[in-house]
């Protein structure tokens, strides 16, 4: 918590208080810490969002996450409307909006939820001097995360814990997170009524997406995730009804009717701040102690709560945690440049239809199951293509509503083995994960219609279907679908060659035997992982060496021999730089 400006034993007792809540993320009225503080003894209260055109630090969204924004907003405003309030949208960037708004509203008092990522921070530190500057008070309350990730890297000895089982350690150091707060109520805000001008809409309504310059079409079918604080309640309550598979909620399964958008989803209403996590959170814990029988972390959904703490926590003092260079935790692997290659995978034109329609639906729906997020991230870097995480990651960033920076780049580092995660062996295969996830291929044929008169037999892999199938099906390979633009066995032994001799080099670098375990190809084709996901196969083996989580939007697993790695180089500054090595890497295959 963070207090700025005037203090309160300076502020005279008759002062009149202007406050002004800034919304950012925690987009709501329940358990909001930060909304709390700007009602307390004031005179008037305005909920100002910024429509900052670097959005969440990034100009790189899509017409999906904008919308799920903007619909959050309109149900803000709806909602302030009950209380005889309204949202103010202002559109600028901070440092230009703020001077002008202290100055016609006669600010006394800011108040907003902390932001632990670096952009956040940086972008707050200029926010709080420019407000003493003022001489506006400014209150800050940290409620997007269970717990304050710079008290957890306080007591990691001032860094952040870079295993799960350390970070796990602090944390049940910790008292439980603080109990949400109850919703905002009416006489709470009638305390402190401010004006509203006739013209409201015209200066602070929400905008429209054609106001920001994006093309819609009536009767989009594509629009699945409706944003909102309202919706996020209504989901979690769907989601707690489900009481036995929450109580027994371990490994997470996939069957072809999960590779659809679930009226129970989560992840996007964490992200924009729609629903508290403390909220999340008390509500499962309650939901466990009366059932009186659940898993325990990591695989439980506590656990995945905590996935996404870890992720922040690790992120947070790391301005380059979203890039290779500069990393101190990324392996500097070196990568292809492609951009024609980068360009069919991120339009949905490998020619391979698993694929392909993976990237469809999170191009018209803004999400996509967490299994099928490792399928194309694993198909893009260390898989098939050999392209770094980094264009992944942005390709993510526009398209997905739940991308999240911390998350997204942590994600991304994991499923490419350039950091947290180090089986490279294990790869997905485009033709035989989506085929036992749904052998009928209803999944393809919804997002790839050029192929739903392919029977089952040939769905997954229409280049081996005979010319007279193709010509059945009005659909022929080259000519009205792409050919598949690499040769995936060919490809993946190839990449997991190049990963070898990368952890190799780290090995020898750090005098480390962390290889000891790790098979030869010959060893790793029996039995052949080519066909098989981590996270579709079920040993026991397996089970013992990962922890496995989806909430925040990936599966994500932790390797043994790279906790071991990071548990014995917990204070290293900075991973060698493999790109900048001489060490002879196998013949790339051209996508």
């Amino acid at each position: 918590e963070t207090r700025g400006g005037n203090t309160i034993e300076s502020t005279v007792a008759t002062m009149v208080v202007n406050s002004v809540h800034w919304f950012r993320k925690g987009l709501r009225l329940h358990d909001n810490p930060a909304l709390q503080e700007a009602l307390n003894g004031a005179d008037t209260v305005r909920c100002v969002y910024i429509l900052d055109p670097w959005f969440a630090g990034s100009a790189n969204v899509g017409i999906n996450r904008w919308r799920f924004l903007l619909e959050s907003l309109e149900d803000l405003d709806t909602s302030l409307r009950k209380l005889n309030s309204r949202l103010f949208v202002v559109r600028g960037q901070p440092a230009d909006v703020f001077p002008r708004l202290f100055k016609e509203w006669n600010v006394t008092r800011l108040t907003f939820e902390y932001d632990s990522e670096p952009y956040g921070k940086e972008r707050d530190a200029a926010i709080i001097k420019m407000a003493q500057e003022y001489g506006v008070e400014t209150l800050v309350r940290n409620t997007h995360t269970l717990y304050s990730p710079d008290r957890i890297i306080e007591m990691n000895n001032h860094s952040p814990p870079l295993t799960f089982k350390r970070f796990q350690a602090i944390v049940n150091r910790l008292e439980l997170p603080r109990k949400p707060l109850p919703t905002i109520t009416q006489e709470q805000m009638a305390r402190c009524r401010t004006r509203i001008l006739d013209n409201h809409d015209e200066r602070y309504g929400v905008p429209s997406l054609e106001e920001l310059g994006f093309k819609t079409f009536k009767g989009d079918s594509s629009h699945v995730w409706k944003g909102g604080e309202t919706e996020a309640l209504e989901r979690l309550n769907k989601h707690l009804d489900r009481k036995a598979w929450v109580a027994n909620f371990e490994r997470p399964r996939i069957n072809a009717q999960s590779l659809f958008a679930s009226p129970t989803g989560l992840s996007p209403y964490l992200r924009f701040g729609c629903l508290s996590c403390r909220v999340f959170y008390y509500n499962l814990r309650d939901l466990y102690m009366k059932l009186r029988r659940h898993s325990s972390p990591p695989l439980s959904l506590f656990g995945q709560l905590l996935w996404r703490e870890f992720f922040y926590t690790a992120a947070t003092n790391n301005p380059n945690f979203d890039r290779m260079e500069g990393n101190p935790i990324c392996v500097q692997i070196p990568w292809d440049h492609n951009p024609e290659a980068l360009a069919k995978w991120a339009e949905g034109r490998t020619g391979f239809p698993w694929i392909d329609a993976i990237m469809t639906q999170l191009r018209q729906e803004g999400w996509i199951h967490h299994l099928a997020r490792h399928a194309v991230a694993c198909f893009l870097t260390r898989g098939d293509l050999w392209i770094s995480w980094e264009s992944g990651m942005k390709v993510f960033e526009e398209l997905l509503l739940d991308a999240d920076w911390s998350v997204n780049a942590g994600s991304w580092m994991w499923l490419s083995c350039s950091a947290f995660f180090q089986q490279f062996f294990h790869c997905y295969c485009p033709v035989g994960f989506g085929r036992r996830t749904d052998p009928s291929g209803d999944y393809i044929r919804r997002y790839i219609p050029k192929l739903k008169d392919y029977p089952n037999r040939y769905i997954y892999e229409p280049w081996n279907a005979p010319e007279s199938v193709q010509k059945e099906a009005n659909c022929i390979v080259g000519v009205d679908y792409p050919k598949p633009m690499i040769n995936h066995a060919e490809s993946s032994r190839l990449n997991i060659e190049r990963m070898k001799q990368v952890y190799q080099q780290l090995s020898h670098y750090r005098g480390l035997s962390l290889l000891a375990s790790v098979p030869t190809i010959q060893e790793e084709a029996e039995p052949p992982m080519s066909d098989d996901s981590y996270a579709s196969s079920s040993t026991a083996g397996e089970a013992r060496q990962s922890s496995i989580i989806i909430l925040t939007g990936f599966t994500v697993q932790l390797s043994v021999f790279f906790a071991l790695f990071l548990s014995v180089n917990q204070n290293v500054t900075t991973l060698p730089d493999l790109t900048k090595k001489s060490f002879t890497m196998p013949k790339k295959i051209n996508a």
